[in-house]
């Protein structure tokens, strides 16, 4: 039992939602599952997938990326989740997530690369709503405006969104916050309003990155860590199929061998790590550096890959493996009819090509990403041509092991408060 001031809500879930007042004792929350639901709204698409991720980042985005785009409506955050949903081929998951009381229902994208929980809103200016469902605080009886909060995000093509503050109950799967910090938008970016099943985003990443000001807040894993039975979550992310995200538990059930962990700096807010090792299909590279910010600018050819440190951050709110240009040329010079086209904006190949496996290795655990997953999709619609799950990182600065790669294992993020590490197993494919 929780002492009063204890804002933490134990709750069956989303339906039947009982808030308990803030003077009630409380039971503690343990752990609790997020299985993903499918959502088959979306059609699946490389270079947007690969700007989404470039935009994400702030990195400058390939001018070729620009014309391809010009007919296609992008959204900039693209997500895995939980109570999630695969939106048609993998690309997002959206999870109903409680705000307020009476509890309002919105699909949030979760987000391993972000750290603020922001929604649309009955502040967002009606231009800028298709769709979407809006979180209204003036309905909730339990929702605080945080005096002079806001909150700005910026990303790499110049767009925005920002708005106020407001503290509410948020409810996800089975654990209640009561305090937790919801930023609603006033103003939200062209991507975000053409992204009409997607009502907010739900961060994941450290909250040192938090953007509220003048004081950050706290995201939901952080406020809700210390009344789980350990302080972890999972990733259970499937190919073209739900997955799972769990907190509070590691599942036994959904991995075999053994969890190999590796420390996480998180010194720039994210879940970064260096891999020991990869291989394209048998070839394989020693990754022995573990220095976690050098990573050359240019690449060297793959027979030195061996000095070159593989860093990057994982990533359940990108779709691709983002590498290195190195990684990727290795990788695609195995594929005789891949090419890296202007015309795409991206590696290319026949789309009835076998693509060898992709592997890596943390410590003694090898994740293996089957060829057909890097199959991401047709470029247009003649089939002929399919655009790669693997790109190149470009100016980012680091990798990012998206969804492509995390699919292919199942995967611990642990925070104690003082020492992160991030924890891979093999699972079935």
């Amino acid at each position: 039992m929780f002492p009063p001031s204890s804002s933490i809500i134990f709750a069956a879930g989303l339906t039947g939602l009982a808030v308990a007042a803030p003077s009630s004792p409380f039971h503690k929350m343990g752990s609790f599952s997020i299985p993903q639901v499918r959502n088959a709204g979306y059609v699946r698409h490389g270079p947007t997938a690969l700007a989404r991720a470039y935009m994400k980042f702030g990195a400058a985005m390939p001018d070729s990326l620009f014309q391809i785009l010009a007919d296609f409506k992008i959204s900039k955050r693209d997500t895995g989740s939980a109570a999630a949903t695969p939106e048609q081929y993998d690309i997002q998951y959206l999870t109903p997530v409680s705000l307020g009381t009476p509890p309002q229902i919105l699909n949030l994208d979760f987000d391993s690369g972000s750290s603020d929980l922001w929604v649309f809103s009955s502040e967002t200016p009606a231009s800028q709503v298709k769709g979407q469902a809006q979180y209204n605080p003036s309905k909730s009886s339990t929702s605080k405006e945080v005096s002079g909060a806001t909150w700005d995000i910026s990303y790499g093509d110049g767009s925005s969104s920002s708005g106020n503050v407001y503290t509410d109950v948020v409810n996800v799967g089975n654990a209640t916050f009561a305090g937790q910090a919801v930023e609603t938008a006033q103003q939200v970016s062209s991507s975000f309003t053409s992204d009409t099943n997607n009502d907010g985003l739900l961060g994941l990443a450290f909250s040192t990155i938090n953007t509220v000001q003048p004081e950050q807040q706290k995201t939901f894993f952080d406020n809700i860590r210390d009344d789980l039975d350990s302080p972890v979550w999972t990733a259970d992310l499937k190919h073209n199929e739900p997955g799972t995200y769990n907190f509070g538990f590691i599942d036994d059930s959904l991995y075999t061998g053994k969890i190999a962990y590796t420390d996480v700096d998180s010194s720039d807010g994210f879940w970064m790590i260096t891999l020991d090792s990869y291989s394209v299909g048998s070839s394989t590279s020693n990754l022995s550096s573990r220095a976690f910010h050098h990573r050359p600018s240019t690449f060297p050819s793959p027979s030195d890959s061996a000095s070159t440190p593989l860093t990057g951050i994982a990533d359940t709110g990108t779709t691709l493996a983002l590498l290195p240009d190195s990684v990727c040329t290795e990788y695609y010079s195995q594929v005789s009819s891949a090419a890296n086209s202007q015309t795409a904006g991206g590696y290319v190949f026949d789309c009835d090509a076998t693509l060898p496996d992709f592997t890596y290795t943390v410590g003694s655990t090898t994740i293996t990403i089957p060829g057909e997953y890097i199959n991401y999709a047709p470029v247009d619609t003649t089939g002929e041509q399919c655009f790669g799950g693997i790109q190149s990182d470009a100016d980012i600065g680091f990798s990012i092991f998206g969804d492509i790669a995390l699919k292919a294992a199942f995967v611990v993020f642990e925070d104690d408060g003082s020492s992160p590490r991030l924890g891979f197993a093999q699972k079935s494919l």
